[in-house]
């Protein structure tokens, strides 16, 4: 990605007016085993990554590459249906611009969903998790170079990145609707290959109880911009070295299949509290 980054995200947001983008409540990042839920927003406005100005459609299987606005819940919500994520460009400029965007789009809640590989032994895939905190190990910061003084401060604090108070509140309700949320620590890696188990053991060390290659920048961004930020991982694999087995990547999609209904019923209720 070249170009002054301030001008690209300015160019991008009034396209994304321009064709029928209008204000937003939320943010939402569709990660592995929501890529239906699009499917779901009213009178949705859809738009490929291909047509906005200087964003990257990504080719990553299962997600579409597509930003839908429109409404659900009585919100109105702005959709980024698929990431690209780090691995894919080595430019964590290019991985970070949709929220970017989203953020220059005046949204107020960024809602980041993953697919994670379980570290803490004491669960099971298959289960969802509320991020309650992240350990970047990636290598990369999206907030390295020169500070855009109009989204944020030069030294953004993390430490109330993911709010205690939304997580109480989606917490207490999806009890009530029937799913069981686990919360803990979510870990970046850059991948594109999976961790070593001797990895997995590093992690589960200093803290931390699932393990992606995304969503770090995206919620780095989001607290820079002082939004307010819900992260959910499904749970899709134990991770390596903790079963006997090696990993696929469709072993991840089919369990994003499978947790469909109850993910989407997770980023509902976020949307509401």
């Amino acid at each position: 990605m070249t170009g002054d980054l301030r001008t690209m995200i300015r160019e991008a947001a009034d396209f994304l007016h321009a064709n029928g983008v209008g204000e937003a409540d939320t943010g939402l990042i569709l990660g592995t085993g929501l890529n239906d839920y699009s499917d779901c927003i009213e009178d949705p406005v859809i738009i490929p990554y291909s047509e906005i100005p200087h964003m990257d459609p990504g080719k990553v299987e299962g997600h579409r590459g597509q930003l839908i606005y429109g409404k659900r819940r009585g919100k109105n919500v702005v959709i980024l249906a698929g990431r690209y994520h780090y691995y894919e460009s080595a430019d964590i400029r290019i991985t970070s611009f949709p929220a970017r965007v989203l953020a220059a789009l005046g949204i107020k809640r960024m809602i980041i969903t993953n697919a994670a590989g379980c570290v803490n032994s004491s669960w099971k895939a298959g289960q969802l998790m509320l991020i309650r905190d992240h350990i970047n190990l990636s290598g990369q910061n999206p907030l390295i170079g020169p500070n855009l003084d109009e989204f944020g401060t030069r030294f953004p604090d993390m430490t109330y990145t993911y709010s205690a108070e939304l997580r109480e509140k989606i917490i207490k309700k999806a009890a009530a609707a029937g799913v069981v949320l686990t919360e803990g620590v979510y870990t970046m890696m850059s991948g594109p290959s999976f961790e070593t188990p001797a990895e997995i053991r590093m992690i589960r060390t200093i803290g931390g109880d699932a393990v992606g290659m995304s969503s770090v920048p995206e919620a780095i961004i989001a607290a820079h911009a002082g939004l307010e930020v819900v992260g959910i991982s499904l749970l899709t694999n134990m991770a390596a070295g903790i079963l006997d087995q090696p990993l696929t990547g469709e072993e991840v999609t089919e369990a994003g299949r499978q947790a469909e209904a109850a993910f989407a019923k997770v980023v509902d209720i976020a949307l509401e509290v």
